[in-house]
């Protein structure tokens, strides 16, 4: 069965999504990522490495300076925007494009790794889903890693919240959020109520066991994957994240 809430983008990565995620995600946090990042993938400087779903550029910005040659995609002009600016602020040469991470604009082999960070996949149907994995492994070179970092199902269904609540400034941020069984997708709702405004929009993510996504990479053509934490610690049902590094051959 493959039935799914259609993933508004538009509504959802947005400025009110930047408002109400700009606390949690520090400058500090972003260099702990970037630095676990670096670890996972196992980068070196001048490496190719395209940042999938890069929103604002909080991740490929600090990939360049550490030497890399990034580039940054992603389907939101207001994040990109964003993303060149802070490039240009930081001193760093990010190339950013805007397209559909299911068509990646690029030739073969052309990168030496791909990083998508932060549930930045399963925005998708079934096949939409596959064809991000296979599209990454068609652009990278031969041994190149892909790096995802999505939601530990397994923890997420004991720690389910049918709601969750973000609050700045008097402004707030609503989910509410289902999951159905039978297509293994979240249905959320967000409402946010900022300035005296309220809007809706709705969304859904795939949400994969870590045997499943395996499956799912290696039908893509990756030849090994390898599952962890954040740190790099053996993943099991209580990580807080999936980590999943594939290689191709």
């Amino acid at each position: 069965m493959d039935s799914k809430v259609a993933f508004d983008f538009d509504s959802i990565f947005n400025e009110d999504y930047l408002y109400f995620y700009e606390p949690m995600l520090t400058a500090e946090r972003s260099e702990q990522e970037v630095e676990q990042i670096w670890n996972l993938l196992r980068l070196q400087p001048d490496m190719q490495v395209l940042d999938l779903a890069c929103g604002h550029g909080r991740i490929a910005n600090r990939l360049a300076q550490r030497g890399c040659r990034v580039t940054g995609l992603d389907s939101c002009r207001y994040f990109l925007d964003i993303a060149r600016t802070d490039a240009l602020r930081m001193g760093v040469v990010v190339q950013y494009v805007q397209a559909d991470m299911r068509r990646l604009p690029f030739p073969d082999a052309a990168f030496d790794s791909i990083v998508n960070w932060f549930t930045a996949f399963g925005y998708f149907d079934e096949e939409g889903n596959r064809r991000v994995l296979t599209e990454a492994c068609r652009v990278l070179r031969a041994g190149g890693r892909l790096l995802i970092d999505t939601m530990n199902r397994d923890r997420l269904m004991k720690e389910w919240h049918p709601f969750i609540l973000a609050e700045r400034d008097g402004n707030l941020m609503v989910d509410i959020n289902r999951y159905n069984a039978l297509t293994g997708y979240t249905e959320n709702e967000r409402i946010t109520i900022r300035e005296g405004k309220m809007r809706r929009a709705r969304f859904s993510i795939r949400l994969f066991t870590y045997p499943e996504l395996s499956c799912w990479l290696q039908q893509a053509g990756f030849a090994s994957v390898q599952g962890s934490d954040r740190d790099g610690q053996p993943y099991n049902v209580d990580s807080r994240r999936m980590v999943v590094v594939a290689e191709k051959t």
